[in-house]
């Protein structure tokens, strides 16, 4: 089976993003199947292009490397553009390169373009990738305003839906939130992965630097962006500053168009025992995380975070430590079902900091759910089975052909 990939955040575990497209394909081409992505780059890659586009063979993933230069730190006009650039240039291969089936994985939802050429005008079944709620995780957050933008970008959604063969939504909830758009879509829900090799391995190396293994560690990973809303995380640490709580060290590991407003924040509280480091290649993230006491996952109190499928818990669960989040979702009826973290009420600093508190305090509670969360790691979220799962529904859209 031939696949046409479009997906604009491609990166493999030395960058510092997702790995999903990566580990995936890997494994599709291992069973048989060809596989070309087509990408851009992100500042959080590790794929460093030296011409307008660059063919990466990346462990026999075709790699199609367009050099447009995506970032979150980047103002909205100037996504939008590198957004359209890439779904233009992507549309030349859309047209041109092999394929048995073509798959788009929004967000952006744009990546769409491509995927929608290859199914229109060179008649190629079509799966579309659900990644987040576009657009309307851009509207709760006020990134769309104007009602014309809005009536584009939901009529945009919707041919996307319909033209799809099938739809593959990260989480249930976002899966929920396809079919109340477009009910007749079929749709197969694949979430992100835990990674055990990379996470859950033992790591007998010394601390990484800048980690103090004596103090307990309260530790985020990731986008420090407005969705992400880590003030949460900051607002907390204060608390535990005024309780004399600064043995616990709280460690924001990323970078985002917020990073600098919440160094200020924390200097302006005099928290010491908040630290940011950056940006890291996951290899790295994975030393920090299976030393950490807790795993931190907040976002923003709108609905659509209530569906996400963030990285980061996965790799948690991977190196077998509780997480401590905030979505009221499915990820909240997970931590509740499986005991595998605790949810607590966005924006509620001092709920956050008593169960940071707890997890320092008692090891036996602790230790049980770290016990749940390497479970669920591997009985729900094992990579080899849910890259299995997405194939065969690529398969099945394939083999269908077009309706």
């Amino acid at each position: 089976m031939r696949i046409l990939y479009f997906y604009q955040y491609f990166t493999t575990p030395k960058g510092a993003w997702g790995t999903r497209v990566y580990e995936f394909a890997k494994r599709w081409v291992a069973a048989g199947d060809s596989v070309t992505v087509v990408t851009s780059v992100y500042d959080k890659s590790d794929l460093m292009p030296t011409s307008i586009v660059e063919t990466f063979d990346v462990e026999g993933i075709e790699i199609k490397a367009i050099n447009v230069r995506l970032s979150n730190k980047h103002g909205m006009l100037a996504r939008i553009w590198t957004f359209l650039a890439y779904a233009a240039i992507a549309s030349w291969y859309a047209m041109t390169l092999k394929a048995d089936v073509v798959v788009a994985s929004s967000g952006p939802i744009t990546a769409g373009i491509p995927g929608l050429l290859g199914r229109f005008l060179r008649r190629k079944p079509f799966v579309f990738e659900v990644r987040d709620l576009w657009p309307q995780g851009a509207i709760e957050l006020g990134y769309l305003k104007r009602r014309w933008i809005v009536w584009l970008a939901r009529g945009f959604e919707q041919i996307c839906y319909r033209a799809a063969s099938k739809v593959i939504a990260l989480s249930e909830g976002m899966a929920e939130g396809v079919l109340q758009s477009h009910p007749d879509a079929d749709v197969v829900t694949v979430p992100n992965a835990s990674d055990h090799d990379l996470f859950g391995s033992e790591d007998t190396r010394p601390a990484p630097e800048g980690l103090d293994e004596d103090r307990p560690l309260a530790l985020y990973t990731g986008t420090l962006g407005q969705a992400d809303d880590c003030a949460q995380i900051v607002r907390a640490a204060g608390v535990l500053n005024e309780r004399g709580r600064t043995d616990i060290q709280i460690v924001l590991i990323g970078d985002g168009k917020e990073r600098a407003q919440l160094e200020t924040m924390a200097q302006d509280q005099k928290l010491s025992s908040v630290k940011f480091t950056g940006l890291m290649p996951k290899t790295e993230v994975a030393r920090w995380l299976r030393r950490a006491t807790c795993a931190l996952i907040t976002f923003k109190a709108v609905p659509f975070t209530d569906t996400m499928s963030p990285n980061k818990m996965y790799d948690a669960f991977a190196a077998g430590i509780p997480i401590v989040q905030t979505t009221q979702g499915w990820i909240k009826q997970l931590t509740k079902t499986e005991n595998c973290g605790i949810t607590v009420r966005t924006d509620d600093a001092q709920a956050l900091a008593n169960v940071i508190e707890s997890l320092v305090d008692q090891p036996l509670l602790r230790a049980e759910i770290s016990d749940n969360a390497r479970r669920v790691a591997v009985e729900q979220f094992d990579r080899d089975l849910l890259s299995m799962r997405m194939r065969d529904a690529i398969h099945q859209a394939a083999q269908g052909g077009l309706t």
